[in-house]
């Protein structure tokens, strides 16, 4: 049977191409001589048109998304001192930061809850898992977001007072962000895991590498600049959230001379130096702390639509804005689709988890893919795909970040400054891409993928900056 019987004549003449949403995709085409026909289609907007109406009407918004932006893009970043979480974040007595939105022991996921009775028993505030337990369960662990502290932590993101913390200045705005130490992949107290292992580990971070870090780089002639490392590393594969290799090797090239000439036990020295090579997320708890920085710039800025902060805690998924200050906007975790470890599978990964989120609310991590092809390996898709995200991400934000130059896109900023109008109008989400944690307390890391804030955050804050819009005209 001919093609004309069997198909009406479809495959007759030449293909002919339909693109349906942003132009993206259909410029591309046409830049290769395709004829594309464009359908008019995008996914349904986000939000009540009355709330939309009324954001984008608000005589504020442009100036104070430039001011905001303007903050944002000045922001620096130093490592000035490395010291323990009592001493930089105020932990006082039974005191435990978290990832992402306030969370109570009864709403903690797995992972979380993992990550707190490890916590618990790193610090000798119980002596078992069932005492841990029993200790959270009754309220005598204090628990807050590490958000609240000026301090981020990746994926559950515990922090305890007798962990060292990364100590990080913005030598242009004058914040103070901070953040503990990377304990590597795998069975980490990060991913939920609690065994003697990882306590192992923990302890040696606090007796040892701690120590040796803060001597460190106290004797640096000049502070490590964390911000230029992070925009180096795009220019090498890197894109600062799930891939940090050359971050962490340039990281582990700028304290090497200043670790070796420590008068400290050569044993000792050449442990902290094979556990910082060995790392290849070492960078990752600097890049962090870099992002928080210059977000933080961007806060309290009356009439900005400019996300600060996306988190999450294995239970919620939280937002800021920069016009409406400290308020969460929240809703519920997604679970990542991605690459598994081992014979880990969908049904083993626990919902969308850490603070790393604030890499994309920077600009880099999921949103500056194009500078990693390689990612693809790690968290799933295609090195199309990989481009596509991020040229899908301009689209969704209020500027360019010259600093974070992708070097495939012709040395284009990174897409910088998520903005809640645009996301509202498009429809289109963030993308996000993490690790993912095993949904049992104790498993571990199960893999890594990609995930997208649910809708309802960005509801909430078109609606609460709606109304900001509607008082401010009013008065």
């Amino acid at each position: 049977m001919t093609s004309t019987g069997a198909l009406g004549g479809l495959l007759d003449g030449p293909p002919a191409v339909v693109a349906a949403g942003v132009e993206v995709f259909s410029g591309s085409l046409r830049a290769q001589g395709v004829p594309v026909g464009d359908v008019d289609w995008r996914p349904p907007a986000i939000g009540e048109p009355a709330d939309l109406a009324a954001l984008a009407l608000d005589p504020r918004r442009a100036a104070a998304n430039r001011t905001a932006v303007e903050r944002v893009l000045a922001a620096g970043s130093v490592l000035t001192d490395v010291r323990p979480a009592r001493e930089t974040l105020g932990l006082e007595g039974r005191v435990l930061l978290h990832s992402g939105p306030p969370l109570t022991w009864e709403a903690a996921s797995g992972p979380m809850r993992g990550a707190l009775i490890g916590a618990c028993l790193f610090e000798g505030w119980a002596s078992t898992v069932e005492d841990a337990e029993a200790l959270l369960a009754s309220g005598g662990v204090t628990l807050d977001p590490c958000h609240h502290h000026s301090a981020v932590g990746p994926m559950a993101g515990v922090t305890s007072p007798s962990m060292w913390t990364w100590c990080l200045e913005d030598p242009v705005n004058g914040g103070r962000a901070y953040c503990n130490l990377n304990e590597g992949l795998g069975k980490v107290l990060r991913m939920g895991a609690f065994n003697e292992e990882v306590l192992t580990r923990l302890a040696w971070m606090r007796d040892v590498l701690g120590p040796l870090l803060s001597r460190a780089v106290r004797s640096m002639a000049e502070p490590l600049d964390v911000k230029a490392v992070l925009a180096q590393m795009l220019q090498m594969g890197d894109e600062g959230h799930n891939r940090n290799r050359a971050g962490s090797l340039m990281t582990l090239r700028e304290l090497s001379p200043a670790l070796v000439a420590l008068d400290a036990p050569s044993a000792d020295t050449a442990a902290a130096l094979a556990f910082i090579g060995g790392n290849e997320h070492f960078f990752l708890n600097l890049g962090m702390p870099t992002a928080k920085l210059a977000m933080d710039a961007a806060r309290d800025v009356p009439g900005s639509t400019m996300v600060t902060v996306m988190a999450r805690n294995g239970t919620e998924f939280g937002v800021q804005t920069a016009g409406t200050g400290d308020r969460w906007f929240t809703g519920p975790a997604q679970t990542p689709v991605g690459l598994f470890l081992g014979d880990y599978g969908p049904e083993d990964a626990n919902p969308d988890i850490g603070d790393s989120a604030i890499m994309e609310t920077y600009g880099v991590g999921g949103f500056s893919m194009a500078a990693a092809p390689a990612i693809v390996r790690f968290v799933g898709g295609s090195v199309p795909d990989a481009l596509a995200t991020t040229e899908r991400m301009y689209q969704l934000t209020l500027a360019e970040n010259p600093a974070m130059a992708i070097p495939i896109l012709g040395f284009r900023g990174a897409p910088t400054g998520i903005d809640v109008l645009s996301v509202a109008r498009t429809g289109w989400l963030p993308q996000i891409n993490t690790g993912m944690a095993g949904r049992v307390a104790g498993t571990g890391q199960v893999g890594a993928g990609l995930v997208q804030p649910p809708r309802e955050c960005f509801e909430q804050a078109l609606a609460a900056l709606a109304q900001e819009a509607r008082a401010a005209t009013a008065a």
